[in-house]
């Protein structure tokens, strides 16, 4: 079993639902808005990785934050005196969005209240995106000198070239609505406190399904869509890499613990 209990900030659970098992990871630094760090990415992929491998078989796979909102994005505070910090960040946020991708199994994120920057490049891990009306998303990380490439690929799968270049380009959040109608998600409630009774129901659809079919044909999907094309991935991963350290990064970063 995994390291993914409280000290990790990542918890590990189960449901079973008509006979079908569901697991549940959920980041749980809730006091942080979920701010990643890179032992928490790390530990969303050993947890990944435990599922794939559990006995008897998860059937899905639910992705959710505790708290106001899904997650924040990095915990940039990490980075105030690490010059190397960013780039392991973005390197574990890569390997877990793949992880995640590759799963057999569907993965349905509970993306309730917000998921920015890499809370957001983490919905490109899942097959389903359940969120609400108020929730903001998106990639506001240029303004930091910070490129959000890395998710690049996946979310040009999810939205199409025009989107994932707007998205992407341009630093403001969306609102859940919005996310929906560009296909970043796939359904949007009223109330934030549906989303995760709502993700956990969608799971048990499709963990009812026949579990080689369901394997079978995300296998495909994800052949079609590029998720299984390292080399891309890998592209992406360094033209994100490339600015991490540089001296535009270093002053829009240190100009947060400033104002």
């Amino acid at each position: 079993m995994p390291t993914c209990g409280a000290r990790r900030m990542i918890r590990l659970d189960h449901q079973t639902i008509d006979g079908a098992r569901i697991a549940i990871i959920t980041l749980d630094r809730h006091e942080k808005r979920n701010a990643l760090t890179p032992d928490m990415l790390e530990n969303i992929k050993l947890c990944a990785d435990h599922v794939h491998e559990e006995q008897p078989h998860p059937r899905a796979l639910v992705l959710a934050g505790a708290g106001d909102v899904f997650c924040a994005g990095f915990d940039l505070s990490l980075c105030r005196d690490d010059d190397l910090m960013m780039s392991a960040l973005l390197t574990r946020l890569a390997e877990t969005i793949r992880t995640l991708r590759r799963l057999p199994i569907p993965v349905v994120a509970s993306a309730h209240g917000g998921a920015i920057a890499g809370g957001c490049a983490l919905l490109c891990g899942a097959d389903i995106v359940i969120t609400n009306a108020t929730a903001k998303l998106g990639y506001p990380v240029v303004r930091l000198g910070v490129s959000p490439a890395v998710t690049s690929p996946l979310l040009r799968a999810a939205v199409g070239q025009a989107r994932t270049r707007e998205r992407l380009l341009d630093p403001q959040l969306i609102d859940g609505a919005e996310a929906l109608r560009i296909s970043l998600a796939h359904e949007c409630l009223d109330r934030a406190d549906d989303v995760f009774p709502r993700a956990v129901a969608v799971a048990a659809s499709l963990a009812a399904k026949p579990r080689h079919a369901i394997a079978v044909t995300k296998r495909w999907l994800n052949q079609l869509d590029g998720s299984y094309e390292d080399e891309t991935l890998d592209r992406a991963l360094n033209a994100s890499l490339a600015l991490a350290g540089s001296e535009e990064e270093r002053e829009r970063l240190a100009a947060l613990w400033t104002n």
